[in-house]
């Protein structure tokens, strides 16, 4: 057996790491069409998963499903002047209708020319706020509480599986309400939301915060986000959830009776995530041996490996393990029945055992003729190293596979949150800040001052491919210097360089 799975490793190179990981679990791959992916069923499947938990939570707190167009007329995206500006550059356009042949030309042209050019969604809240507009006439029609579960085309220019591609899958949420403070608190709680999902289902520590003025949503007030370390020590944007204040309500004409009788302008908000937790998931938790995933988001909890010399050993196994994944899959883990794999394919049971490793399954179960005589099974757990395994009576296995999961998870967890502890740093000499991001290897989250001058943040940015990834909520009150000109500043934020 090799002594990693993954080459090369994450030391080694680590963006070709991350590509190798998602090759060897068999997540997704990119296809034919520049910039777009296949995601594979093993990949799929995680996203499911997130999907079914993070639905479960927005219908919890009154949210409903709806579906709306993947073209938006582009007329629609100009009311707002701030969010055609961020999104321009990004669009993918419908300008024509169908394809025919014409005499002289060879293959396909377009024909039939819009008179309307569509823009292919790269976000919804001008197609939504025209339904808003119809559907919204009193207050007693508010709150209106929608999310959408759809796929998303921005045109990117450097890809890359399930972190950047031109086409994604994600759930925007799209809320309108009859005062500011009701709009501010439903954007936090969404944001609380991510935040707890993150922690109790991904096992991703996260830093909540406010985004600066060049950072926001294009047409925002205020935009919030969850940002999560990687083992790169870079950061990740997890979600963002957005208070949008009157704006896209008066570019959409979306208005409202008041209890006194007069018409006023709604406020809304708008919140999502996408399959680029996926790519967080990796970049925080997996090895070099492969894809490390924590119990409730694995496509499966447990993998049943057979390992036997003859057809008459082969069926006594089986028939053991048979039973044991019907008893296993009875038992309740946060709510869901547990996912059992048996796994008797042809490969050698090293290949098949080395296979479930590099997909991150978090308990895989080998038995074998001694095993089944002492009615014992030999466990490993993915988030201890491959050889580190024990023999396990049946009977004590099915009594604490609960229990069991419920360690990995805080293994996984607990690791993350010391990574993320251990390179959270406060720098207030300039010199220092610069090098530390300068320099190989010593990349962090930096909590310094900003005095709040866009100037200043531009020039980091410029400088260090740093940005400032958020105001957390989290940092107090304090007199300082701004970390690149020195003047009076009264916060410090988060820098990082970032995905």
């Amino acid at each position: 057996m090799p002594k990693t799975a993954i080459n090369p490793t994450r030391e080694q190179n680590y963006p070709l790491w991350y590509q190798e990981v998602i090759k060897a679990a068999d997540m997704a791959e990119s296809s034919s069409v520049r910039g777009c992916m296949v995601i594979k069923p093993w990949g799929y499947a995680i996203w499911e998963n997130i999907r079914k938990a993070l639905d479960k939570e927005f219908k919890r707190t009154g949210h409903k499903n709806a579906y709306f167009p993947l073209f938006i007329p582009k007329s629609y995206l100009e009311k707002e002047a701030e969010h055609v500006e961020g999104f321009a550059k990004e669009c993918a356009v419908v300008t024509h209708s169908r394809l025919e042949q014409v005499e002289g030309q060879e293959g396909l042209v377009p024909a039939g020319k819009l008179t309307q050019e569509l823009v292919v969604r790269p976000t919804s809240e001008t197609i939504i706020g025209e339904s808003f507009s119809k559907w919204v006439n009193s207050y007693k029609d508010l709150p209106l509480l929608i999310n959408q579960w759809a796929n998303v085309v921005r045109w990117e220019l450097r890809p890359r599986l399930f972190l950047r591609t031109a086409e994604f899958l994600w759930q925007e949420g799209h809320t309108v309400h009859s005062t500011a403070d009701e709009a501010v608190d439903e954007t936090l709680m969404i944001l609380d939301i991510y935040a707890d999902f993150c922690k109790d289902l991904l096992a991703m520590p996260v830093l909540k915060g406010k985004k600066t003025e060049s950072e926001k949503f294009p047409g925002a007030v205020d935009t919030y986000c969850v940002e999560a370390m990687m083992q790169d020590k870079k950061a990740l944007q997890a979600g963002t959830s957005h208070f949008l204040g009157q704006n896209f309500a008066k570019s959409s004409e979306i208005k409202f009776q008041n209890k006194e009788g007069e018409m006023e302008y709604a406020w809304t908000t708008s919140w999502g995530v996408s399959t680029r937790l996926i790519g967080g998931l990796i970049m925080a938790h997996s090895d070099d041996d492969g894809l490390i995933l924590p119990p409730r988001v694995a496509p499966a909890q447990i993998v049943l490996l057979p390992i036997y010399k003859n057809p008459d050993d082969a069926k006594k196994i089986l028939s053991y393990l048979e039973n044991l994944k019907s008893e296993l899959e009875n038992i309740t883990y946060h709510g869901e029945n547990l996912v059992v794999v048996l796994d008797d394919s042809e490969a050698t049971s090293s290949a098949r055992s080395w296979d479930w490793i590099k997909k991150g399954v978090p308990v895989r179960v080998e038995v074998g003729m001694r095993d089944l005589e002492k009615d014992s099974l030999f466990v490993g757990r993915r988030d201890k190293p491959h050889k580190d395994k024990e023999s396990i009576s049946r009977d004590n296995f099915v009594s604490e596979i609960v229990a069991t999961l419920d360690d990995i998870y805080q293994n996984i967890y607990s690791k993350a949150k010391s990574f993320l502890d251990e390179n959270i740093v406060n720098i207030d000499e300039k010199e220092k800040f610069y090098d530390i991001f300068k320099s190989k290897g010593k990349q962090a989250f930096v909590l310094s001052h900003w005095c709040g001058c866009p100037e200043c943040e531009k020039a980091i940015k410029e400088d260090l491919k740093a940005t400032i990834r958020c105001v957390p909520f989290s940092s107090q009150e304090e007199e300082g210097k701004c970390i690149y000109c020195g003047k009076s500043s009264k916060m410090r934020v988060v820098f990082a360089k970032s995905y």
